[in-house]
C-alpha cells in the first residue's frame, strides 16, 4: 500500500575518499596500502600487518566464548552475557575488517562511509574499542568463573585496537576539543552517496509503496515487526520498506548485520509503538535490554519496566551514519544507548531518569525533547553518561537547539536533575544552544564516583539558554569548559563532528550543518 512522503533512514554509503590515496601495489590481499600519510603514522604496511594480527586475535577470543555458548541453561544473566560477549567480539571483528579493507583498497572502504578514509577508520577502531567494555559490562551480577577467563584476552584485544587506533591521523576536521583553530579545507565531496540510486532519491519526495505492513489488527502482511524483519533477504541489495502502521507491538526487535537495506517508518511517535519491559533486575544485560535496535522514522521506543528495575533501554544503535527522525524515546534508567558509531538524531522525544542518553557514539542531536522525568525516591536525575576511554576516540554527545526540562510530575519533586556525570575517563559531552529549564542543578553536573574523570573528561557548554544555563554556580572541575569562541564550538557541529554534509543531504532529513539556526 502506499504510505505518506518519508525521508531515507538508512545510510550507507559514499564512494570517494579523502585521504588521497598513493598506490603501493595493486594487490588488494597484499599487505601494501593505499592509504598515505595524511591518514597513518605508521608505514602502511605495518598498519595492515597489525590489523590483521589483531582480527585473528578476536577470532581467537571468540572461539574461547563460544565454547561455554548453550553450557548455562540455568543461568540466564550468565547466558545471556555470554551471548552478549559473541556479538559484540563479532562486531570488532567487523569493524576491524572494514578498516582493513579501506586501508587496502584506493576507492572505497566499509559500504557506509563518509568519503573521508581516516574518519571513517577513527570511528570503526573507536568501536570496535569499546565492545570488550560491553561484553565485561554483562558479567555484572553473575558468579561465574567466565568473567575471569576471558577478561585477560578482551584486555588484550583492547589494547591491540588502542594501539591501532593510535596509528591512525586525527584529521584537519577533528572532533576533539584540542585541535587548534586554524585548519585546512578539506576537498569537498560529492553530497550524494553512490548508493542512493536516482530510484530511491525519488522515494524521499513521493508517496512510497511499501513491501510489507506490519498491523497488530492484522490488515498488513504480519502482525509483528520482529517476523516482518526476519522476512527481509539476508544482506538485500535494493531498500526495503517496512511501514508498521499504527498499534502497540509487545515485542523485541533486533537487526541483524545480515539484514540490510531496511527502512522502517511508522505512523507517528504517539500512534506507533513498539514497547518491552527488559531490564537488569530480571536478568538481562544493559545491553540485551533494549526494545529496538536499529533506526526508524514517526514510531515510538518504550521501556516500561520502571524505575524500580533499574537499567533498562529502550533502544539501543550500533549503526554507522544512522538517523532517527521524529521518533519518541521513552524510559527511565538507561533509555537511549547510542552505543557507538555516528548517529544524528532529529526533532525525536527522549525521556528517562539515570544516564538516559549512554554510550560511546559520536551522537549529535537537534531539535529534540530532552526530560528528565520522575524515578526513585532520593534518585539523582542525570542526562548523560557518554563512555569514551581513550583520548584518540572520535565519540562523543553533542546536544544542539534542543529544549532540556522535565516533565510535568516532577516539577515539585525533591530530585535534582543534572546534565551528565562521567562514565569513562574521557566522558565527552557538549550542550549547544539549546533551553535549559530552572530545574537543572545550578552545579550542572554530576561526579560519577569522587574525583574520577574529572581531570580528564570534556564538558562544554555555548550559548545555552533559560534559567537553568547560567554558568554562576557550576561545578569547576578542570574538564568543565565554557565555551565562547565559536570556531571552537563548530568543532561539534554536524559537518564537523558527524562530517554530515557528505552524507546527509541524501537522507532527505532536515539538519543545520553548523552554529547558525
Amino acid at each position: 500500500m502506499a504510505l505518506p512522503p518519508c525521508f531515507l533512514i538508512i545510510v550507507l554509503l559514499v564512494s570517494s575518499a579523502l585521504c588521497y590515496p598513493t598506490v603501493l601495489a595493486a594487490n588488494y590481499n597484499s599487505t601494501s596500502v593505499f592509504v598515505d600519510a595524511d591518514c597513518l603514522k605508521v608505514d602502511g604496511s605495518d598498519f595492515v600487518d597489525s590489523v590483521k594480527s589483531t582480527i585473528q586475535t578476536v577470532r581467537d577470543v571468540i572461539s574461547i566464548v563460544s565454547k561455554f555458548s548453550g553450557a548455562f541453561g540455568g543461568d540466564f544473566r550468565l547466558s545471556n552475557a555470554i551471548a552478549d560477549c559473541l556479538d559484540l567480539l563479532d562486531f570488532s571483528a567487523d569493524e576491524l575488517t572494514w578498516t582493513l579493507s579501506a586501508s587496502q583498497n584506493p576507492t572505497a572502504g566499509k559500504y557506509n562511509s563518509t568519503g573521508n578514509k581516516g574518519a571513517d577508520m577513527r570511528t570503526w577502531l573507536g568501536g570496535a574499542l569499546g565492545n570488550q567494555d560491553t561484553c565485561m559490562d554483562g558479567f555484572d551480577g553473575t558468579n561465574s568463573f567466565v568473567k575471569t577467563l576471558v577478561a585477560g584476552s578482551l584486555e588484550q584485544v583492547t589494547s591491540l585496537v588502542s594501539d591501532i587506533l593510535g596509528m591512525v591521523r586525527q584529521l584537519p576536521t577533528a572532533i576533539a576539543h584540542e585541535v587548534p583553530s586554524g585548519r585546512r579545507k578539506l576537498r569537498s565531496i560529492d553530497a550524494t552517496p553512490g548508493w542512493l540510486k536516482s530510484k530511491d532519491r525519488k522515494l524521499l519526495q513521493a508517496n512510497i509503496a511499501a513491501d510489507v505492513v506490519v498491523a497488530a489488527d492484522g490488515s498488513g502482511n504480519f502482525t509483528t515487526v520482529m517476523d516482518a524483519v526476519s522476512a527481509v533477504p539476508d544482506y538485500n541489495s535494493r531498500r526495503y520498506v517496512i511501514y508498521v502502521k499504527k498499534g502497540i507491538y509487545r515485542e523485541y526487535v533486533e537487526i541483524s548485520k545480515k539484514k540490510t537495506n531496511i527502512m522502517m517508518i511508522g505512523d507517528g511517535m504517539d500512534l506507533t509503538i513498539i514497547s518491552g519491559n527488559h531490564s537488569f533486575v530480571d536478568g538481562w544485560t544493559t545491553y540485551r535490554s533494549a526494545t529496538f535496535g536499529f533506526i526508524a522514522r514517526d514510531m515510538r521506543f518504550e521501556n516500561t519496566a520502571g524505575p524500580e528495575k533499574h537499567q533498562a533501554v529502550a533502544f539501543r544503535s550500533d549503526s554507522d551514519l544512522s538517523v532517527v527522525f521524529r521518533c519518541g524515546i521513552t524510559g527511565y534508567q538507561d533509555t537511549l544507548y547510542a552505543h557507538s558509531m555516528r548517529q544524528f538524531y532529529r526533532e525525536c522525544l527522549i525521556t528517562g531518569t539515570v544516564d538516559f542518553i549512554f554510550g560511546d557514539g559520536a551522537v549529535v542531536f537537534q531539535n529534540c525533547q530532552i526530560l528528565a522525568r520522575k524515578g526513585l525516591p532520593n534518585q539523582k536525575n542525570t542526562i548523560t553518561a557518554q563512555g569514551r576511554k581513550e583520548p584518540t576516540q572520535p565519540s562523543g554527545f553533542s546536544i544542539q537547539f534542543s529544549n532540556i526540562s522535565v516533565e510535568p510530575d516532577l516539577i515539585n519533586s525533591s530530585i535534582s536533575t543534572y546534565l551528565g556525570r562521567p562514565w569513562k575517563l574521557y566522558s565527552r559531552t557538549i550542550f549547544m544552544q539549546s533551553y535549559m529549564s530552572g530545574l537543572i542543578r545550578p552545579e550542572g553536573w554530576l561526579e560519577w564516583n569522587g574525583d574520577f574523570a574529572l581531570d580528564t573528561l570534556y564538558y562544554g557548554e555555548y550559548m545555552n539558554y533559560g534559567p537553568g544555563a547560567g554558568l554562576g554556580g557550576r561545578i569547576t572541575w578542570p574538564g568543565l569548559h565554557a565555551i565562547n569562541d565559536s570556531t571552537q564550538a563548530n568543532n561539534f557541529t554536524v559537518a564537523e563532528f558527524l562530517l554530515g554534509n557528505s552524507w546527509l543531504p541524501s537522507t532527505g532529513v532536515k539538519y543545520t550543518a553548523g552554529l547558525g539556526v
